[in-house]
């Protein structure tokens, strides 16, 4: 067990530690401000304080983790061999920086507290990022310094030997609509067929009429390949429904349709099935709270996870209202338009609430590349090349990957050409040194 001395023991200085060396590192960790303590412990041990007390391993402490709520903090990227960190805390400090702070800085997402230009669906942009502006949101930065600090700590304990954990994959398999012909009721397929018509969309309109006539497959569902590839895999799926109303943002098929809860049944049998909220339950409670209700009725069990529709986040109120009504897990903190690590880690956090000062039971799985992301590259080579990066910097740290596709990401649709074989190279990578 690893014992920090502090001055004093916030809740942050917890959180941060607790994140980094057991979560991270596998080390457990205790907490003391006792001197005597402190010098009596005969294992690992570090003072993460203003001043060393000795010739102990030592970290130099930066104010934001002994601080209450936001202030205006200056901070300076530095080169660090083969990433980038902040907060350098000189010279006479076991290692450059106060990795911890800076842990936290990116964990609790301080940035986004802080004013900013939201963009058309009210998300934090990418751009607007310390880790973009400074290049290095390709990178888990927090897991990377967590594996410095270790092998700095282990030098001055070279008896101490630590297992590292594995590299892992969470699967998500988003559901915003589940068929793009089937199941749209009277007035939505007539308004369709016409916009067909109107706009010359000839090729659109046979695919229409071959999809409603039973000869061919509906494009959106691929959920028996999905579900064979569940089949095949030792990793499990996490696939989030969209049953929310339909709207301007929302337009899946209605939940009252049987064909689509057969559906969610279906999947539920072989895959974790998770809600996606609609675009108006992330600004209402109740309505929120309505589909989670629908979907446990659903599924017969109880809700576990859920993802924002758009990847739409407010802070701290979006995580507020999971915790509220006891959804365990989010898998909305990611990026549409950049693939990387939002939150600077591969390792899967509970969310820190800033303004109350608390670390909540709410998990964020925090996802590091989106099908989406990657149609900015127009060639299947370069499609595969980023994600194989990607997969190669997170098991460097041996972490946990965590991608994003949607179920019409597997279908033959021109755009996503593709994008199956991309799928199970995601699955392969589990298996592979």
């Amino acid at each position: 067990m690893l014992l920090v001395y502090s001055h004093t023991i916030s809740p942050r200085l917890k959180y941060v530690f607790k994140q980094i060396c057991t979560r991270i590192l596998g080390i457990p960790v205790s907490f003391t401000s006792i001197i005597e303590e402190f010098i009596s412990h005969d294992s690992l041990k570090m003072s993460y304080t203003l001043q060393a007390l000795g010739s102990e391993f030592f970290v130099r402490s930066h104010p934001i983790i002994f601080d209450q709520g936001l202030s205006d903090i200056d901070i300076t990227i530095h080169q660090w061999e083969q990433t980038k960190c902040f907060f350098y805390n000189g010279e006479k400090s076991s290692i450059p920086f106060d990795i911890f702070a800076a842990s936290f800085y990116l964990l609790s997402r301080y940035e986004e507290y802080l004013p900013h230009v939201k963009d058309e669906y009210g998300r934090f942009d990418a751009k607007d990022s310390l880790a973009f502006k400074h290049d290095f949101l390709h990178q888990p930065v927090v897991d990377i310094w967590a594996y410095k600090f270790k092998d700095a700590l282990l030098k001055k304990f070279p008896n101490y030997s630590v297992t590292d954990r594995k590299y892992t994959i969470k699967p998500v398999i988003d559901v915003p609509m589940a068929y793009y012909f089937l199941q749209k009721g009277i007035m939505r397929t007539i308004g369709g067929t016409l916009n067909d018509i109107v706009k010359l969309k000839f090729k659109r309109l046979s695919q229409r009429f071959l999809v409603l006539f039973k000869f061919k497959r509906d494009p959106y569902n691929t959920f028996k390949w999905i579900i064979n590839k569940q089949k095949h895999s030792t990793q499990k799926f996490m696939v989030f429904f969209l049953i929310g109303d339909y709207s301007t943002y929302d337009k899946n098929v209605s939940i009252n349709k049987k064909r689509f809860v057969s559906l969610i049944k279906s999947v539920s049998d072989y895959c974790n099935v998770g809600l996606k909220a609609s675009y108006l339950a992330l600004n209402d409670i109740s309505i929120l709270k309505r589909e989670k209700k629908l979907m446990e009725s659903t599924i017969n069990t109880s809700l576990l996870a859920s993802r924002n529709s758009f990847s739409k986040l407010n802070l701290p109120h979006s995580y507020r209202n999971l915790i509220e009504l006891e959804i365990m897990e989010d898998y909305t903190m990611g990026y549409v338009n950049e693939s990387g690590f939002r939150a600077g880690t591969c390792t899967s956090f509970l969310f820190y609430d800033m303004d109350y000062e608390i670390q909540t039971p709410l998990l964020v799985n925090s996802f590091n590349l989106m099908d989406f992301t990657m149609l900015k590259h127009s060639s299947q080579l370069d499609k595969k090349e980023s994600l194989i990066r990607m997969i190669k910097e997170i098991k460097k740290v041996n972490g946990t990957f965590i991608p994003v596709f949607h179920n019409y990401s597997f279908s033959d649709q021109e755009r996503w050409k593709g994008f199956k074989e991309l799928f199970s190279i995601t699955l392969d990578s589990a298996h592979e040194d």
